[in-house]
């Protein structure tokens, strides 16, 4: 089975993907490949729609969601292997070090005062990830190809440390429903 999603699509790769177009090309895709039209053809030809038509699902769930799409790109180019542990820069895990410590101390005294501040620094953190990617992902499309390593190397680490403040961000809700 293809794995291509934006070729499937005949979409550019593309971090921030025309919506209209891919939707369009969802629903153009979705009337073609549907099983019940295809319900009088050989069973080899209701076996390829079908295949086409999970293909089809696949794709548009993946490339619809930012954070499943960037992945997506990520794995494409062999810069995520989600089976092992990623490595994330030493300056960033230093900084995570204070909000960890945070988490212990709520751990063993909830406070609500102090789950709103750690709240507060890990969506600032987060916010401040955001704005600095974001140039990044509006003109990857737009890049030579020589070019595009370094932009998915700076968007792969973007995603891991995301990834990193979710767990926190999880971790503080936690705490958050506690008090």
């Amino acid at each position: 089975m293809s794995s291509e999603y934006f070729a499937f699509y005949g979409l550019p790769e593309s971090f921030h993907p025309d919506e209209a177009a891919l939707k369009r090309q969802y629903y153009a895709k979705s009337r073609e490949t549907h099983p019940d039209f295809h319900a009088t053809t050989s069973a080899e030809n209701q076996a390829e729609m079908l295949r086409l038509a999970t293909l089809n699902t696949d794709a548009y769930r993946t490339l619809a969601h930012p954070d499943k799409r960037m992945a997506y790109i990520l794995r494409q180019h062999g810069l995520l292997d989600e089976g092992k542990q990623e490595q994330l820069p030493p300056d960033f895990l230093m900084d995570m070090m204070d909000l960890n410590e945070q988490l212990m101390d709520l751990e063993t005294a909830p406070d609500t005062a102090a789950v709103a501040q750690v709240s507060g620094e890990v969506q600032a953190i987060a916010d401040t990830l955001d704005a600095g990617i974001e140039p990044v992902l509006a003109g990857y499309e737009g890049l030579p190809s020589d070019h595009r390593p370094a932009a998915l190397q700076q968007i792969r680490t973007y995603y891991l440390k995301k990834r990193y403040l979710l767990r926190i961000q999880q971790q503080v809700a936690t705490f958050a429903a506690r008090s």
